[in-house]
């Protein structure tokens, strides 16, 4: 098919007539926004471990959590969150005791599920119960507030819940805006659990137990997701936008297409070189944001012959074509990530790294390392984002082969990128991980932190003194031991070099430009219930 053809088939009237038999759809097209990205969610329930990152946008959609991070606006009026103002969502108002030892919530009286049954506390209990007993990522994230036991969580009255945190961790709070202790209507989850499945999880997947701005009004995996607005939503201002609908489109050249024709409203997940060029004219706008704590890597699995040797790694790091990188897969949208004329690293995240382009540097180490002659190996990435990580691959395969490593690609379906990843078996792969809470320690405790080994530590890497400093930053209160410690950590990870820094990419989202509203998240998933039309 056609790219012309292709915009026909996926004009915004046979968007909305694939959608006919909703009600809701018959309305005007000033309520519906249209969404394209390459990606889509693999579940509903953003609660198992096997769930993709676009879980995550369902949740925000159609789930409360007990509060929220409040937005600022930039200079060049771009809106961010702001990580220092917390809000009521669910909870109105809530305490943090002097020690950190005790959080308690005090609910929305007035909130309703979907189904119009009330939100009580023995909800929110259930819900955080169920995170903690999915492990993987959804307790490793709740872990980060070290939330990690059930009898942590405390329904002490209908609209009264209270959380006992052992440690007084400083994440215990922002870690609830995550869309991970989400609010689930635990009735109706029950009706459907079974004594193989006491939390419902394979309902859960296809079906939806919230009470957030919007419901799931239809879900066709790998093809589309439709959002109706829940007009009794009590926790926030009412979303602009009656329906929205998030079109999972493979073809970055159709998405591209798409809103240059107006028969798309938002674009995500384009080529750094779309957004690129889109950015510089007038037709459509173009938002871009540094992702916080982001970093694109080539990860190296310590544990596999040759790369167990910290010289093999090294030459990694000084045989990578990074500034062919910036230009000919990022096209400036990130922020180079190597090339640091000093090893004296602040004490933040991320931070380049020492290493720059030097193939006889790298051929030096190798010999060093006993591999003059080169190896084979091979480098995987995830194929629902190869706009970017395939030109890296290939850049990175070009310049090993001038060392005399040969190696070959491998390209996952990114619905099975998580579980690739989980099994930690591949030699080298382009990743990249960005924190949701904005501490380098919490980035640390994500992708290094080996007695976690989370689906984010591909490199299978482990290292007790490490795992001890972070920790240790993890709950320092002295301000120059925490900066002595943060900056020590980041020295170990540039020497092991589990994972070789290339860039910091952005958040870039193109939308018409009569879209407003939107707003640049911790977890870069767009969240409908602030976007509008403007009049």
């Amino acid at each position: 098919m056609t790219i012309s053809a292709s915009i026909k088939a996926l004009s915004i009237s046979a968007m909305i007539a694939s959608s006919a038999a909703l009600p809701a759809m018959a309305q005007s097209r000033n309520d519906v926004i249209i969404a394209v990205g390459e990606q889509g969610p693999n579940s509903l329930d953003t609660q198992t471990p096997t769930s993709n990152d676009y879980t995550r946008m369902v949740a925000l959609q159609v789930y409360d959590r007990l509060v929220k991070h409040g937005v600022k606006t930039l200079e060049d009026g771009t809106q961010v969150y702001d990580k220092t103002v917390v809000l009521p969502e669910l909870a109105t108002s809530w305490e943090v005791s002097e020690d950190g030892k005790e959080l308690t919530f005090h609910l929305r009286e007035d909130a309703t599920f979907h189904d119009g049954s009330p939100v009580e506390a023995k909800d929110v209990e259930w819900s955080f119960a169920r995170a903690v007993a999915a492990g993987g990522f959804p307790l490793i994230q709740m872990g980060a507030g070290s939330m990690t036991e059930a009898d942590q969580f405390e329904a002490v009255d209908t609209h009264t819940f209270k959380i006992h945190v052992p440690d007084g961790n400083k994440l215990a709070l922002p870690d609830l805006t995550t869309p991970i202790p989400i609010v689930l209507n635990s009735d109706l989850a029950l009706e459907h659990a079974t004594e193989d499945d006491p939390w419902a999880t394979e309902w859960l997947a296809n079906n939806t137990a919230g009470g957030g701005a919007y419901t799931v009004a239809r879900w066709t995996p790998g093809n589309e997701i439709v959002f109706q607005r829940f007009d009794d939503w009590k926790n926030g201002d009412l979303p602009a936008m009656k329906t929205v609908v998030y079109r999972q489109i493979a073809s970055a050249g159709t998405r591209r297409a798409l809103l240059e024709s107006g028969d798309a409203d938002v674009s995500v997940g384009l080529p750094p070189k779309d957004f690129a060029e889109l950015g510089a004219g007038d037709k459509v706008k173009v938002i871009g944001v540094p992702k916080q704590s982001a970093i694109v890597n080539l990860e190296i699995n310590v544990t596999m012959p040759p790369f167990d040797n910290p010289l093999v790694r090294e030459a990694m790091a000084y045989a990578i074509p990074y500034d062919a990188i910036m230009e000919n897969a990022f096209y400036g949208r990130a922020t180079p990530m190597y090339g640091a004329d000093s090893t004296e690293y602040d004490a933040a995240w991320p931070v380049p790294s020492p290493y720059s382009t030097d193939l006889d540097k790298a051929k030096a180490l190798l010999a060093e390392a006993g591999y003059a002659d080169g190896f084979e190996s091979t480098i995987y990435l995830d194929l629902s984002r190869a706009t970017v990580r395939e030109p890296i691959a290939l850049m990175i395969q070009q310049n090993l082969k001038e060392i005399g490593v040969d190696v070959s690609i491998e390209k996952v379906p990114g619905s099975n990128w998580f579980s690739k990843m989980l099994e930690k078996s591949m030699p080298m792969a382009v990743t990249s991980f960005h924190a949701w809470l904005d501490w380098p320690e919490y980035h640390f405790y994500w992708t290094y932190y080996g007695a976690n080994n989370s689906v984010f530590n591909v490199a299978s890497h482990v290292d007790e003194a490490l795992d001890a400093q972070i920790q240790k930053a993890r709950f320092e209160t002295d301000p120059d031991a925490y900066e002595a410690e943060i900056k020590s950590i980041i020295g170990t990870v540039m020497t092991e070099l589990p994972k070789i820094p290339i860039a910091q990419d952005y958040m870039d989202v193109a939308m018409q430009n009569d879209i407003e509203g939107y707003v640049y998240w911790f977890h870069t998933f767009l969240d409908f219930r602030t976007i509008s039309r403007a009049d």
